[in-house]
């Protein structure tokens, strides 16, 4: 049985230090995009944005195998198995390496065949294309064999690790801005080579953290070929959800090239950015409790495992919906005073993505319960199936005449069905009650969103529209979920807590 009281210390703990640094990481990405935009240009920026999407179409393999490593380190710590745990990532090595290895002969063939025939990809700008095509493959080989020694941070619940690092990261991206402003060669191949050397500096400090901390993290080559199978097994079907992953992401992105070229994916490119910044909110949460799902499954403590469900899914959606509410009702204006120069339906794109990204981070915790039970051959098979059918489906929407935005409401329909369809396949797998789980997420979160839209867009409606008023909705759009989500969207014990640890912090300053 779990200490739950002190697991949910560290819980809070982690949650924190993962906070701090994506407060620092999120103003910095939001910096540096809009002065790398400008200073690369629209073409330019969307040309990156799609050639490393190329590479980027390969990673399938690479992120299957991570989730395998980090579900076995972190089954094997739960059990308490340090043998078995070292045996895992010595394993784990030899398959990444294994990986890098396919992923750069399929990224130097397939890849570099769909680049040069596919590709809407100016004339004068192919040198500088290719460029970064190679560059960002090295990137993605330092990130590939980096994976068992993130795995094994994320599996000790370290996350300070990450918040100090993450520090002298934004330095060096800083540091990036800089030199393109000064830098008086082909800004978009700069851009490409010193975002790899920053990857790889990064991934050294990673590395020699674990070897100095973490005892298994030390290399031995072990040949067991059941542990090596089992591994691999969990990987493939993972691997078919990935596939599915890679298709509705960066097979759209080339899908929006093909039929209405580079101007089209800085659109993308932005309303990404914006994507990956509120998502951190969500993923921060989720990377402190994650290892505490799968922990509790290995002591067949199905009771907490469920707890944690329930609350990785409504804390996710308040934490998204306090972000994704305000900036959906000021989207043109974010971006007009974020960006010099706005890329044409940005702000649609963005909107439609975030409501993507909430239906998708509200399901994560129920993806994460799967790959706890090792139990993934139906889940992967039938959720990545589903989700395959956002390539073809826009495709066909794009030939009968859609617009840009066409793709992304195929993407939301069938991302919202895949989220039903989740819940009857994890039923039976983890033993949970679909009906408590309506009444302990779906309900509340419904609830909270209609209550606190409402009220919002009656707010943006009745004040007088002027250079701050989008700072009044904001604020009181971010005031209404605060509100309701503390009164209508937690139960009594979370209340309690929150109110023992805000009585702790006033009565320190007192």
């Amino acid at each position: 049985m779990l200490d739950i009281s002190s697991n949910n210390k560290r819980i809070a703990k982690n949650t924190i230090l993962l906070y701090f640094r994506m407060l620092v990481t999120m103003a910095v990405t939001l910096y540096t995009s809009r002065e790398v935009l400008a200073a690369l240009g629209v073409e330019d920026y969307g040309i990156y944005n799609v050639v490393g999407g190329v590479v980027a179409l390969f990673s399938f393999i690479n992120s299957a195998m991570s989730t395998s490593t980090q579900r076995f380190l972190v089954f094997e710590l739960g059990k308490g198995d340090f043998r078995q745990l070292q045996k895992v990532f010595s394993i784990s090595v030899v398959i990444h390496i294994i990986i890098a290895i396919v992923i750069v002969l399929l990224s130097e063939t397939i890849g570099l065949w769909l680049l040069n025939e596919k590709m809407v990809i100016p004339e004068s700008r192919v040198f500088a294309a290719h460029w970064v095509y190679h560059v960002s493959i090295l990137s993605m080989v330092v990130a590939i064999i980096s994976v068992p020694y993130n795995a094994a941070i994320i599996a000790h619940e370290k996350m300070s690790i990450f918040a100090y690092i993450s520090v002298v990261e934004v330095f060096l991206k800083l540091v990036i801005v800089y030199l393109l402003r000064i830098g008086n060669v082909n800004k978009l191949v700069l851009y490409a080579i010193l975002l790899f050397v920053v990857q790889v500096g990064i991934r050294i400090l990673y590395t020699s953290y674990c070897n100095k901390h973490f005892c298994e993290t030390k290399f031995k080559f072990i040949l067991d070929k059941t542990l090596f199978k089992e591994m691999f097994s969990f990987a493939a079907w993972n691997l078919w959800g990935n596939c599915a992953y890679i298709a509705f992401t960066q097979g759209l992105n080339i899908l929006l090239n093909v039929f209405f070229g580079p101007s089209v994916n800085a659109a993308r490119g932005v309303a990404v950015q914006v994507q990956s910044a509120v998502t951190q909110f969500s993923s921060n949460f989720q990377t402190a409790l994650n290892p505490q799902i799968t922990k509790s499954y290995a002591t067949e403590d199905l009771d907490y495992m469920h707890s944690l469900v329930f609350r990785s899914s409504r804390f996710t959606f308040f934490l998204l919906l306090m972000l994704t509410l305000p900036i959906a009702l000021e989207t043109e204006t974010i971006l007009s005073i974020w960006l010099e120069e706005v890329p044409r339906y940005s702000a649609v794109f963005l909107k439609l993505i975030l409501c993507v990204t909430i239906i998708d981070s509200v399901a994560n915790p129920l993806m994460v319960s799967a790959t706890a039970t090792g139990k993934v051959k139906v889940y992967q098979s039938v959720i990545g199936g589903i989700l395959l059918m956002i390539l073809p489906v826009s495709y066909v929407v794009l030939k009968m005449g859609g617009n840009p935005a066409s793709v992304f409401v195929v993407h939301l329909v069938i991302c919202a069905i895949a989220f039903v369809v989740r819940l009857f396949i994890i039923r039976p797998l983890i033993k949970i009650s679909l009906r408590k789980y309506f009444s302990n997420v779906i309900l509340k979160c419904a609830v909270v969103f209609f209550l606190s839209f409402i009220i919002s867009v009656l707010v943006k409606f009745f004040v007088p529209y002027s250079s701050t008023s989008f700072v009044i909705v904001g604020v009181m759009s971010v005031c209404c979920v605060v509100c309701f989500a503390y009164a209508l969207g937690l139960n009594k014990s979370e209340r309690n807590f929150i109110n023992e640890k805000l009585v702790r912090v006033f009565s320190r300053k007192k």
